[in-house]
């Protein structure tokens, strides 16, 4: 499978090693909005202008999106939706249905795939929350996230006038997930679950004030969290948040029986020292899928809740069977 990258940041990077990785995949460019020559891919890999992606499009079979959800991708996808098929990382949960709505109908009128938002959360969290809602029906759910950074929300800061660079940690909130762990099935608020932490390099004689306020009012961001926002200098920012580590859990719970008399958890978790590169992993996985549904005859958006798990995998069905499942 030929595979092309569209963004060559920290998510680019993880597909750049997952693809590499990948015994049925090849990586075949790297499209950039920056100057070719001033990147410096691990591989040997040519780096060509984002603008040309419409002359390649027909020597590719799938190209993976890593730019950001704030202003990238709601335009990138589509775009590039009605050249080739697309894989990409969108994580702006309240707009994934206009997300997808978007992608699907500039792939159905391409003859494309396009599949939205994969990774982690959305993602594998979301099909771990539909496996468990399925076999445990009468329960209630919940996802915490963190201690980590998030990539998506960090870009959102970024993209904040004055702001120079950030790094945003979302922190679970102990005592609730010890509730729900104890299986007390809690009513917990989007504020009760996560603080948000935000470490923010300002341009010098930027108004501080302006950006704090600018970062917790932010919809689908911040609005909703006790959010904290502290200004620190770049080389502060460089020695103490250089990692991207994140993970989290999803947890069911609830009970099984005629009288509901056999209590039930189901937790999902991970631990990644590595966000963006555990994320390009699963962008490759679903770029492989993406290429089987095109081959197949398939066209229009899908997410992961729609790919059927083999299709995620190099492994051959026979393979799965004899050895997975």
């Amino acid at each position: 499978m030929k595979v092309a990258i569209a963004g060559y940041g920290n998510l680019g990077r993880g597909v750049e090693a997952a693809v590499s990785a990948a015994p049925d995949m090849e990586l075949s460019a790297i499209f950039t909005r920056r100057a070719p020559d001033s990147l410096k891919p691990a591989t040997d890999c040519p780096v060509l202008p984002y603008s040309s992606i419409a002359d390649h499009a027909a020597e590719l079979d799938v190209v993976v999106l890593c730019g950001g959800s704030a202003t990238d991708l709601p335009t990138q996808t589509p775009e590039l939706a009605s050249l080739v098929n697309v894989v990409d990382s969108f994580d702006t949960h309240a707009k994934i249905p206009e997300h997808f709505a978007a992608v699907d109908a500039a792939a159905q009128a391409a003859g494309t795939i396009g599949i939205i938002s994969c990774g982690w959360d959305p993602g594998l969290f979301s099909l771990a929350r539909v496996y468990a809602g399925a076999a445990l029906p009468s329960g209630a759910d919940y996802t915490f996230w963190g201690r980590g950074v998030s990539q998506g929300h960090s870009d959102a800061i970024r993209r904040i006038r004055g702001v120079v660079d950030a790094r945003q940690y979302t922190v679970p909130v102990p005592q609730a997930m010890e509730r729900v762990r104890a299986g007390e099935q809690p009513e917990l608020s989007t504020r009760d679950k996560h603080t948000r932490e935000c470490f923010v390099v300002a341009e010098e004689g930027a108004d501080l004030a302006a950006i704090e306020e600018a970062i917790v009012t932010m919809p689908n961001y911040f609005a909703d969290y006790d959010t904290t926002v502290t200004f620190i200098s770049q080389e502060e920012l460089n020695r103490e948040h250089a990692g991207l580590p994140h993970g989290g859990s999803v947890i069911r719970s609830g009970a099984l029986g005629l009288e509901g008399e056999f209590d039930t958890t189901i937790e999902f978790s991970l631990k990644l020292e590595s966000n963006p590169y555990f994320t390009g992993s699963v962008l490759t996985a679903a770029a492989r899928a993406a290429v089987r549904l095109f081959e197949d005859g398939q066209t229009g958006a899908r997410t992961m809740l729609d790919i059927p798990p083999a299709l995620l995998s190099p492994l051959s069905a026979e393979e799965l069977r004899a050895h997975l499942l």
